[in-house]
């Protein structure tokens, strides 16, 4: 059983540790990578043997938080997952190489499954880099303009550039503290949230051409096929920050994406408003996450995906059926 330990102890474990492989969740975003960069770098800092993996290709765009930052090779004496809720979610080679070896999570999900060793969670904070910000200041490091972008652009990622509910003041404050050290945060936002390529635009087009409606338009369904990224010859960049479009149609109380697999299979993201709490739908398929973001994955065709997660929403949002 995985013990519950609070920042401090967690920082007291690193600083104790060394030869250190820090783990990214699966489809990688802003927050699991730039928390996890954060911390590789402040443990760099100490004079620590770290580096960060990840199961997936990390997506270009993200270059600026790690390309200076040495990645050596070495045996890992010490395992540590950041912003990784559940060991199914490093996906599955990465599972089978180190999800029984996991000394340590930290993370910022209150659906957190418990599977390392030792687990530091505040389900509080809008992002897991607000978590690592703290431990990295018990580590008795300084915030550099490096740790400071990967920092940010956890924050600002996992918050909508700060729109979502989860940006309460404390991620501002923290994000004010990264500004002061002088990180370019007009091009970070430019990059993560203004920036899309012609196969984006043309992603976008046939996902939103397809996109289908429940329950008098309170739930929205869009659908991301393989065939559809192939014709749109969209990359992995491409592919992240997709999520919440069907949430921001007006009267939609609940947004789902699938997004089919490399297996044929479905990964499924929902994104929900006051009406509905997302991590208790997906919480029915054996998937987790916020309150108002969470994920789950579905074995099967399109159809019988849709009809799960369809069935999922009308199990746990009330009125939903009922009008």
């Amino acid at each position: 059983m995985s013990k519950k330990i609070n920042e401090q102890e967690v920082a007291e474990l690193l600083g104790n540790a060394d030869n250190i492989l820090l783990l990214a969740h699966q489809y990688p975003d802003g927050d699991t990578i730039g928390s996890n960069f954060a911390l590789c770098l402040a443990l760099q800092t100490l004079g620590k043997t770290v580096r960060v993996h990840c199961g997936d290709v990390i997506p270009d765009k993200y270059d600026y938080l790690y390309e200076d930052v040495p990645q050596p090779s070495f045996e890992p004496d010490f395992i540590c997952a950041v912003d990784v809720a559940d060991v199914k979610l490093l996906g599955d080679k990465t599972a089978q190489l180190y999800g029984d070896k996991i000394d340590l999570c930290i993370d910022h999900h209150a659906t957190n499954t418990g599977y390392a060793a030792h687990t530091c969670v505040d389900s509080t904070c809008g992002a897991a880099a607000m978590v690592v910000y703290r431990i990295i200041g018990l580590l008795g490091v300084s915030l550099t303009p490096a740790i400071a972008r990967c920092i940010y652009t956890g924050i600002a990622t996992d918050t909508g550039c700060f729109k979502y509910s989860n940006a309460g003041a404390l991620a501002h404050r923290i994000a004010a503290d990264c500004i002061d050290v002088g990180i370019p945060y007009e091009m970070i936002n430019r990059i993560n949230f203004d920036t899309k390529s012609r196969a984006r635009i043309e992603l976008e087009r046939m996902a939103l051409d397809g996109m289908r409606f429940y329950h008098d338009g309170r739930v929205a369904v869009m659908t991301i096929t393989n065939e559809m990224v192939e014709k749109s010859h969209a990359g992995e960049n491409d592919l992240e920050g997709l999520p919440p479009i069907p949430r921001q149609i007006e009267g939609v109380w609940v947004g789902i994406t699938l997004r089919q697999k490399a297996d044929g299979n479905y990964k499924i993201s929902v994104r929900t408003g006051t009406h509905a709490d997302a991590a208790d739908i997906c919480g029915v398929l054996g998937g987790g996450g916020h309150d108002r973001a969470a994920g789950c994955a579905v074995d099967g065709t399109l159809e019988e995906a849709t009809a799960a997660i369809l069935a999922a929403v009308e199990q746990t949002v009330a009125r939903i059926t009922t009008g």
